[in-house]
């Protein structure tokens, strides 16, 4: 170290040194992994000279060019300036039959440990290799790390791996890929910053997430049968993440999906009435255009739980929009013994005041239509407050009254049978509250006859 130019007659090896690593550029790949090795095994010093710096960049920079070029690596120091690779060690052979794929070079770099996988993407962000790509890489390193990894090793490379993952773009992490790591994680005693992140990447896109993505079994020492309590979260944070307003067409997918989650779990004769209505409270209203899929698996629910309370199914029953229930499912509920009388009642009442309200909008287009006048832009409100367009532009009567008598005689026979369906359902309760009565009557009866 203490040469000097006046001893040796040549460079000192500080000057040496520091043009070889400004030739690192000129190292082909393997080089460049022997040295990587090199530089972990030896980190301190590494770090402080500068040499882990410089092999990181060479190599991260190498992966950008290539990416934006091709997928594969070459052997040709003429491809392109300063991106030579080598097929010299053994980790490389098996990239000349995988030189079309995109991932050539994932494991190579399963060599580094995870305090040097930090600082790798981390210079890969830097040079601007694609997310996607990093997001693979992660994934990869991840699966290949736990084969040989021990318990607490596996923590430590969960939390740095999703910690990672969290700091790409949402859209460059699949969804698939995150419920499996999930269930690995579930396994692990990972923490909770750590998890909590796992999460959010999940409700970010979990409008893109399956049926199958979602039954994640419950955890150890609890008797239902999957984890609602994650779904909730998940569906939860979905909504936060869209605080200035979720897109509808997302809105409605995660609605979708939740009907297909409540039907399933609702067979689940441990799951708890406060765990079901939680699922299917989670969503607002307007999330759905239709409740007959969560009236069945209420209904469902009802029929496994039969020794619910009639506090209990009446708080159930709020997940229940009856304004938003067919006329079929509506009839059914009139005749289903699992409900409560009330709940009948209110059901039936709100179809009654869809049928009032669908009459008022007949009247009221009968009256516009009848009328000699042209109009412009005539609307109307209904007593829900939803606009309806009775009208709009001039109006040429001779032409367009065909269509819009047939259409109104459409909406009055579409009405007619709406009368007729409720006041048959208005019977049926009645005979059905009449048969509660007197069945109570009966049994409140039976014992003076028994003794």
């Amino acid at each position: 170290m203490e040469m000097s130019n006046s001893i040796s007659g040549h460079s000192n090896l500080i000057e040496q040194t520091e043009k070889s690593l400004e030739e690192i550029r000129h190292w082909t790949w393997s080089e460049l992994m022997v040295a990587l090795r090199q530089c972990q095994n030896s980190f301190p010093v590494a770090s402080k000279s500068g040499l882990l710096e410089r092999c990181l960049d060479s190599v991260t920079t190498r992966l950008a060019l290539a990416s934006e070029r091709s997928p594969s690596p070459s052997t040709s120091s003429s491809d392109y300036s300063g991106v030579r690779f080598s097929c010299e060690t053994k980790s490389t052979e098996s990239l000349k039959s995988s030189f079309s794929r995109a991932n050539w070079w994932f494991e190579d770099l399963l060599v580094i440990d995870v305090s040097l996988l930090v600082m790798m993407v981390g210079s890969m962000i830097k040079q601007k290799v694609e997310h996607a790509a990093i997001s693979k890489f992660l994934f990869f390193y991840q699966k290949s790390k736990f084969h040989t990894a021990m318990s607490h090793e596996k923590c430590k490379i969960m939390e740095t791996v999703v910690d990672l993952l969290h700091s790409l773009e949402p859209s460059s992490v699949p969804c698939k890929s995150l419920f499996g790591i999930l269930r690995v994680a579930l396994g692990l005693n990972i923490s909770k910053g750590s998890r909590n992140k796992l999460e959010i990447m999940i409700a970010s896109q979990i409008d893109q997430a399956t049926l199958d993505n979602l039954l994640v079994p419950s955890p150890q020492g609890t008797n239902s049968l999957y984890d609602t309590n994650l779904v909730v979260r998940l569906v939860k944070a979905f909504l936060k993440e869209g605080t200035s307003g979720v897109p509808e067409v997302q809105l409605k997918k995660v609605a979708n999906l939740m009907d297909l989650y409540i039907a399933e779990v609702a067979p689940d004769p441990y799951l708890k009435p406060s765990k079901f209505l939680a699922l299917a409270t989670v969503l607002p209203d307007s999330a759905r255009d239709s409740f007959d899929c969560m009236y069945h698996a209420v209904d469902m629910y009802m029929e496994v739980h039969a020794g619910l309370s009639e506090e209990e199914k009446i708080k159930i029953c709020r997940a229940l929009n009856y304004r938003k229930l067919s006329a079929e499912a509506c009839k059914h509920l009139s005749e289903n013994s699992n409900f409560p009388s009330k709940i009948i009642m209110q059901a039936l009442n709100s179809q009654e005041f869809r049928l009032k309200s669908l009459i008022r909008v007949s009247s009221n287009t009968s009256a516009f239509t009848s009328s000699p006048c042209s109009f412009s832009g005539n609307i109307k409100k209904d007593e829900a407050g939803e606009q309806i367009v009775l009208y709009a532009g001039d109006l040429d009567l001779s032409t367009d009254n065909v269509r819009l008598r047939a259409q109104l005689q459409g909406m009055q026979s579409r009405v007619t049978e709406l009368e007729k369906l409720c006041r048959k359902m208005q019977t049926q309760m009645a005979k059905v509250l009449r048969s509660r009565v007197s069945s109570s009557h009966r049994s409140r009866s039976l014992p003076r006859l028994c003794s």
